[in-house]
């Protein structure tokens, strides 16, 4: 079967989630770009949405705040603060207020304590272990004999892990999506050619991560494969 790195499994099963993950992430760039350059009629920023979104939510004690960097957008639960990036925070697009009322949307699940993003979060330090130790321990597995094969499924369970956290994420972040379009929609936010041009914006984004999921059980399944190869070859 050949080393882990270097065998036809990686380009059977690993050619498709790369050719995906480059698809997704040009598709969202593009899109974004696309809507950027879209004013809305209203005259709205992203942190004015991402404010507008948290009064729709009940959300009264989220701050919101500029940071740095090209699409790095994000809440954090602990800090109770939504981070928007310079394209977003305070720039009236179709596209900032699409992503800003996203980010809106996390704290709105926060506040309801919405159960996948409870279990997402319970997930984080496990999970943080996992990605630091999974190939590690694979690959020293791969080296040892193949009666000491417990040590790679030792390692395939860490990574497990990380599918899990991907799978888990995928609820997270469409119903963060649902939230802030159906709040944008019934706040009169954004006009309806305006709402779709959010909503593309949002299904892009939302690429990103079927495409890093599918990654992620594309890799699960190519593990396996090894392993199950490995002892095959042992008895033969």
């Amino acid at each position: 079967m050949g080393f882990y790195y270097y065998d036809y499994t990686y380009f059977l099963f690993m050619l498709p989630a790369l050719l995906l993950s480059v698809f997704a992430q040009f598709k969202v760039s593009s899109t974004f770009r696309k809507y950027s350059q879209v004013s809305t009629r209203r005259g709205i920023t992203g942190r004015e949405a991402a404010f507008q979104v948290l009064r729709f939510g009940g959300v009264p004690d989220v701050q919101v705040q500029r940071i740095s960097g090209n699409l790095t957008d994000h809440f954090n639960p602990k800090t109770k603060i939504i981070a928007l990036s310079d394209p977003v925070c305070d720039v009236n697009s179709v596209a900032a207020v699409g992503v800003a009322a996203h980010e809106a949307g996390h704290a709105i699940q926060h506040q309801e304590g919405y159960m996948p993003i409870r279990l997402r979060s319970a997930l984080v330090p496990i999970t943080n272990i996992g990605s630091q130790l999974a190939v590690p321990i694979i690959l020293i597995g791969l080296l040892l004999p193949v009666q000491y094969d417990f040590v790679v499924l030792i390692g395939i369970l860490l990574y497990s892990l990380m599918v899990i956290f991907q799978l888990v994420t995928l609820p997270v972040e469409f119903n963060a999506s649902a939230r802030a379009l159906r709040a944008l929609k019934e706040g009169e936010l954004l006009q309806p050619e305006e709402l779709q041009g959010a909503k593309k914006v949002l299904q892009a984004a939302a690429m990103t991560y079927l495409a890093a999921t599918f990654s992620a059980i594309l890799s699960l399944l190519r593990l396996l494969l090894i392993v199950s190869s490995r002892r095959g070859n042992s008895r033969d």
